[in-house]
C-alpha cells in the first residue's frame, strides 16, 4: 500500500510540475493563442511522461486555457475581446479598492520592497526581459492587494494577473509600455506611503485602464489574428 501511495504522490507531483510549466508557456505566449500541440510534443517539450502531461492538459482545459480537438490534439485558447474586457473590468473593481485600503498601511521597509519589485524585472530589450518585468509587475500588484489586509482579494488579484499577463505579453509585442508602468508603480508607492488613499486608488485605476487600452489597441487591429470577437 505504501508503494502505491508513493507512486501516486510521484505522479501527482509530476502533474503539478506539468501544469505549472504549461501554464507558464501559455501565459507568456510561448505557446501562442490558437496553436495546436500534441501530447507527444508536450511530453518532449517538458521531458515528462504521458500520464502527468495528460492530467495537466485536463486541468488546463478546466481553466479554459486549452481545449481538446479530435484527431488534432490540443489547441491553446484564443484571446477574445470579451476576455480582455472581463479581466480588466474585474481588475478595475478590485485593484483601486486594494490600493485605497493599502494607503497608510505601508511602512518604509514595505515601500522599499515594493520599489525593488518594480525595478527588479525592468530592462528594455528582448522578450526575456519583458517577461521578467511582467513577473515583477504581478508580484507588485499582488503585494499591494496583500497590504489591503484581505487575503482573498490578494489571491483573486493574483489569478487575474495570471490572465492579464498573457494579454500584456501580446500587447507589449506591439508597444512597450514597461517604462510608463514602472513610473506608475513609483507614484503609487508614494501615494500609499503618504496616506493619500484617493490618489492611490486613482493612480491604480489609471494604470489598469492604460494597460487595458494598450492591449485592446494592439490586439483588435486588422492584423491581430490572435483575437476573435465574442
Amino acid at each position: 500500500m505504501s508503494l502505491i501511495r508513493a507512486d501516486d504522490a510521484h505522479v501527482s507531483s509530476l502533474t503539478e510540475q506539468a501544469v505549472a510549466a504549461l501554464r507558464r508557456e501559455i501565459v507568456t505566449a510561448r505557446l501562442a493563442p490558437g496553436e495546436t500541440v500534441s501530447e507527444a510534443a508536450i511530453c518532449e517539450r517538458l521531458s515528462l511522461g504521458k500520464a502527468p502531461v495528460r492530467a495537466a492538459l485536463a486541468r488546463l482545459a478546466e481553466e479554459g486555457l486549452v481545449s481538446a480537438v479530435p484527431r488534432r490534439g490540443w489547441v491553446v485558447a484564443l484571446v477574445t475581446v470579451r476576455d480582455i474586457h472581463e479581466v480588466f473590468d474585474l481588475r478595475m473593481i478590485l485593484e483601486p479598492e486594494a490600493a485605497r485600503r493599502a494607503a497608510g498601511r505601508i511602512d518604509r521597509a514595505a515601500m522599499d520592497r515594493l520599489d525593488a519589485v518594480c525595478r527588479a524585472g525592468y530592462r528594455t530589450g528582448d522578450a526575456e526581459s519583458t517577461l521578467a518585468y511582467l513577473d515583477a509587475n504581478r508580484a507588485f500588484h499582488v503585494a499591494v492587494a496583500a497590504l489591503a489586509g484581505n487575503g482573498r482579494m490578494a489571491r483573486q488579484v493574483g489569478r487575474l494577473l495570471d490572465e492579464s499577463t498573457r494579454l500584456l505579453v501580446l500587447g507589449l509585442s506591439r508597444r512597450d509600455r514597461t517604462g510608463e508602468m514602472a513610473q506608475e508603480h513609483r507614484d503609487l508607492i508614494a501615494a500609499m506611503a503618504e496616506r493619500r488613499a484617493e490618489d492611490a486608488a486613482a493612480i491604480m485605476r489609471d494604470q489598469v485602464a492604460a494597460s487595458r487600452d494598450m492591449v485592446l489597441a494592439a490586439l483588435t487591429g486588422p492584423d491581430a489574428a490572435t483575437v476573435v470577437t465574442p
